[in-house]
């Protein structure tokens, strides 16, 4: 089981989402009110309860579930985990909450991308009760602890249903995916590398560039990653981010004009990855390829869909 202490008050475990180690995890904030910020999808539920016993938590002591947005590798698995902890409400963006009281269209959409890798990947997702879930906006807060009050920030641009929560005692930001992507594969090289998340269906570029620049603004001091870990240097990973969200619109325009595939839009993506990590001289990119390569196809398809839909209107 891989359990990463961040601070004295705040774990992350790993979901091996995927089957992969740093892919996914789920942040165990240590207050009052125990609070789980990402499930994963449902088979990472497993790790995730075994990483609350070996933290000496047990499930009845779980008080709020928090997901920054429904897509399945984050919220997958919400059903299912609230089913073992009796004490627990979820906690979602507005846009997202009916969506996890009946996922048939999550599960249609994840169906129609993953085909027949959907039932190993996601299965179950369970419905959450609509008693069980409670909604937060912009602006909204939540007191988990005497001296803990989250806020909650609207950040769309990975998707519509998406917000950010930011723990003032740490000075961090639990940012999903609108902050894009972390490898902590290339950590042993000593690279701290970043790019953005811009999968389908509802990619915004102007909105996540917006919502990064308030990132910005904000001067954390941590940035909690979905995918994967925390960086201690917010403002670098932030500055990194927006570089590349520059060069994969670039990218996708010229394929979309270009009527090009999503695979061959991710192999456009890959030579500029490429040449920057031979630049800051990665040792072993192999053990990062995999994740590179599954997140640019999946972003390539993202950018297709943002320029299809911008060309016809939509």
């Amino acid at each position: 089981m891989a359990i990463s202490k961040l601070n004295d008050r705040l774990q992350l475990i790993d979901g091996f989402d995927l089957g992969l180690e740093q892919r996914t995890g789920s942040y165990v904030i240590m207050e009052q009110q125990l609070t789980i910020i990402e499930t994963g999808p449902s088979p990472s539920v497993d790790y995730v309860k075994q990483g609350l016993k070996e933290l000496g938590i047990s499930l009845d002591e779980v008080r709020y579930i928090i997901v920054t947005h429904i897509h399945l590798d984050h919220a997958g698995g919400a059903g299912l985990l609230l089913q073992d902890c009796p004490n627990a409400t979820l906690i979602v963006h507005p846009k997202g909450a009916r969506h996890l009281a009946d996922p048939s269209r999550l599960i249609a959409g994840a169906r129609a991308v993953y085909g027949d890798k959907f039932n190993d990947l996601f299965n179950p997702i369970v419905p959450v009760p609509e008693q069980r879930i409670e909604i937060k906006s912009e602006g909204d807060r939540l007191q988990i602890g005497p001296d803990c009050t989250l806020e909650f920030w609207d950040t769309p641009g990975h998707a519509k249903h998406h917000f950010g929560i930011l723990d003032p005692v740490s000075n961090g930001f639990f940012a999903g995916d609108t902050a894009g992507i972390r490898y902590a594969q290339l950590l042993e090289d000593g690279i701290e590398f970043y790019l953005p998340s811009t999968s389908p269906n509802q990619f915004d570029p102007d909105a996540m560039r917006a919502a990064i620049e308030r990132m910005k603004d904000q001067r954390f001091d941590w940035l909690y990653f979905g995918h994967f870990g925390a960086a201690r240097n917010p403002q670098a990973a932030l500055e990194q981010v927006l570089t590349w969200l520059d060069v994969f619109v670039k990218e996708g325009q010229a394929a979309y004009d270009n009527d090009e595939s999503a695979d061959q839009l991710a192999k456009r993506l890959l030579v500029p990855v490429l040449a920057q990590l031979a630049e800051k001289g990665a040792k072993q990119p192999h053990r990062v390829m995999p994740y590179i390569e599954m997140d640019l196809q999946v972003s390539a398809q993202g950018l297709l869909d943002y320029y299809d839909k911008r060309g016809s209107g939509s």
